[in-house]
């Protein structure tokens, strides 16, 4: 029996109440070390670990990676030989490894997620950073938020409704196989630790040892540097096709391993949007004349035909693309919105979530009072930053909170249901209310709409970890203490680590950090500010096509059986090459193909390694890449 079927009572029987059943049979929160120093201590350290290596792939591909499962390998790898070192006197309980799971999903999911999407794209459009401390406390309002919200929906969802939340399921079921079966947990431990390593030392050849080693005047050590990718010797229309259209094949393994997790038809879907894009329409744009009709516009600064103004004018395209999929998608789950706004007086105190006096659970779940108290604290400091930061009026800012609460239950529905948070999709909802309410402020836009996003995001994430508590019998009031302590280690690391990586607007959008998601976010509050007459008219059509196929790709995806659907381009995928690099498309697709291949080899070995080696080059990798963005920032790197 698997632990989500150990949850469910008979409805039937005589203990047909689903949360007095679990309290009788699955809960152990009383008798087993949970909330600990040293689970704490270690979530928040690895947390801050994981938050940089998201900060690090959400700017390279606009992507939030979950932590969680890497989180409890690590962890469980770490302590597991701090024990057998006798450094520590007991090994790590399976309650401690869950409260050090969700410490390090608060630090490393909810303090980043709005920095690749809203700040980034605030940068973006005002071509300057936020102010230190408006950010910091940005970011941890925001978490605290996300963290608040999740808190009356837990009850209902998990405990009573007992969605899926699949994601929560994987993660408890991993670590239950970390403390049943050590040569397998060790297994996936080796993987991580020594792929981390070998991320690591690939990304210093590709990016920092040339730097460093002229810096310190080593120039026989700067040779063994790796081009990040390898040029196609090929000519469209008499110029280069690496040096005008960036077509290249991918060298780099960090995007590889992030097409091996996410999957073929995605990948293949990347590599299709890449050729129509940088091998078709950009000699086609290039023929045309198009880049100079956009210097003129104001668009690009020069009528160069680049890999960049290539992507600057498949933005658009792809953006339009993205945006229609992600809402029509979000239409097609009108059933969990329907129950999710149905649902909405159980979790209203006195209506099935308060205290009774029967209720055996009033002890350990999170009182409605935290809640008020915690979700008052937070939406308070959100509103004050929108007034005096960016003139935002405080009635807006309480819309934006409304909008918060009530996008984050049909977030934390959907994911509980199909593991799928519609993040992109309901912050583009409230771009579009506040693009007809507060019209040309294209920052009011971005800024309520980062609210939204952040913290439905942040509730719908940890209540997959809070569903692994649940299925694992953790006391949820220790629970929740544990993320709202991550949230501290995560902003402590997180917002220094941006200013260091992102000093100037232009690294947005650059080779270096591409930053899709960001991008897309600009590009509808500038839309939605200054019209359709600031754009090319091939830039127009292109949204049209883009909005078209978003949506076309989108019903065939819902509506065609099921055997077809592989065949279906993902419109996700098609939107997401057109702003990102053509290389990394591919990165994508050799990634997708080299897990397909090796599953079609050994299911049984895919399923142990994929997602550990691939967490684990991603991880080192990105790590390796700030430490090289730091050492750059410092001067070690030009070379002087």
């Amino acid at each position: 029996m698997n632990l989500d079927e150990a949850t469910k009572c008979d409805p039937n029987g005589p203990d047909n109440d689903p949360e007095l059943h679990w309290f009788k049979t699955v809960y152990q929160g009383d008798h087993m070390k949970q909330l600990t120093v040293r689970a704490v201590v270690m979530g928040s350290l690895l947390g801050m670990f994981m938050s940089l290596s998201n900060l690090y792939v959400g700017l390279k591909t606009g992507w939030g990676l979950g932590v969680a499962i890497t989180a409890c390998i690590l962890s469980y790898a770490i302590w597991t030989t701090i024990y057998r070192l006798g450094l520590a006197k007991t090994p790590m309980t399976i309650l401690e490894n869950n409260c050090m799971q969700s410490t390090a999903s608060s630090a490393g999911y909810s303090t980043g997620g709005t920095m690749v999407s809203a700040v980034a794209a605030f940068l973006v459009i005002t071509g300057n950073n936020m102010p230190f401390w408006t950010l910091f406390f940005w970011t941890a309002s925001l978490a605290l938020l996300g963290v608040c919200m999740a808190v009356p929906m837990k009850r209902q969802m998990i405990n009573r409704e007992q969605l899926k939340f699949p994601s929560g399921i994987a993660a408890a079921e991993t670590l239950r196989s970390l403390h049943a079966a050590g040569d397998e947990a060790m297994k996936k431990a080796r993987a991580l630790f020594t792929c981390i390593g070998l991320g690591a030392l690939i990304k210093w050849f590709v990016e920092g040892n040339a730097g460093l080693m002229s810096y310190f005047k080593l120039p026989a050590l700067a040779k063994i540097a790796i081009p990040a990718e390898w040029g196609l010797p090929l000519t469209l229309r008499g110029k280069s096709a690496h040096d005008a259209f960036g077509l290249a094949l991918p060298i780099d393994p960090m995007m590889v391993a992030a097409g091996a997790i996410v999957g073929l038809r995605t990948s293949i879907s990347m590599a299709i949007g890449a050729v129509i894009l940088f091998g078709i329409l950009g000699p086609w744009l290039d023929a045309n004349h198009i880049f100079t009709e956009m210097m003129q516009l104001g668009a690009l600064t020069n009528d160069l035909v680049t890999p960049s103004n290539v992507r600057k004018w498949g933005l658009w395209t792809g953006s339009a693309m993205m945006v229609t999929a992600g809402l029509t998608a979000f239409a097609f789950q009108w059933r969990s919105i329907v129950r999710a706004f149905s649902g909405l007086t159980a979790l209203l105190p006195g209506r099935g979530n308060g205290k009774r006096k029967d209720d055996p659970l009033a002890a350990i779940e999170v009182p409605n009072s935290w809640f008020v108290i915690g979700t008052g604290i937070s939406s308070l400091s959100c509103i004050i930053i929108m007034q005096t930061q960016w003139g935002i009026h405080w009635y807006w800012g309480i819309i934006a909170i409304f909008f918060a609460f009530v996008l984050s239950l049909v977030a934390c529905r959907a994911t509980g249901e199909t593991d799928i948070t519609p993040v992109g999709a309901l912050g583009k909802v409230t771009q579009l209310f506040y693009g007809v309410t507060l019209p040309q402020n294209a920052v009011a836009n971005l800024m309520t709409a980062g609210v939204t996003a952040g913290a439905a995001g942040s509730a719908a994430d940890l209540l997959v970890d809070l569903k692994s508590g649940y299925l694992l019998g953790a006391n949820p009031r220790k629970q929740f203490i544990a993320q709202a302590l991550g949230i501290i280690g995560g902003t402590l690391i997180v917002v220094p680590v941006w200013y260091l990586l992102i000093p100037r607007p232009e690294i947005i959008g650059s080779q270096q950090f591409p930053a899709p998601a960001a991008q897309v976010w600009a590009s509808v509050a500038r839309l939605l500010a200054q019209g359709l007459s600031s754009l090319h008219p091939t830039i127009i059509t292109g949204m049209v096509i883009g909005s078209l196929l978003g949506i076309v790709f989108c019903l065939a995806e819902q509506l065609a059986p099921a055997a077809w659907r592989k065949w279906i381009p993902s419109a996700t995928g098609v939107g997401l090459a057109f702003v990102i690099n053509f290389s990394d498309s591919m990165a994508f697709l050799l990634g997708a193909l080299i897990a397909w291949a090796y599953a079609k080899h050994s299911e049984k070995k895919a399923e142990l390694y994929v997602v550990p080696v691939s967490s684990g080059i991603i991880a080192g990798e990105s790590l390796m890449g700030i430490a090289v963005a730091l050492l750059g920032a410092a001067g070690f790197m030009s070379g002087e």
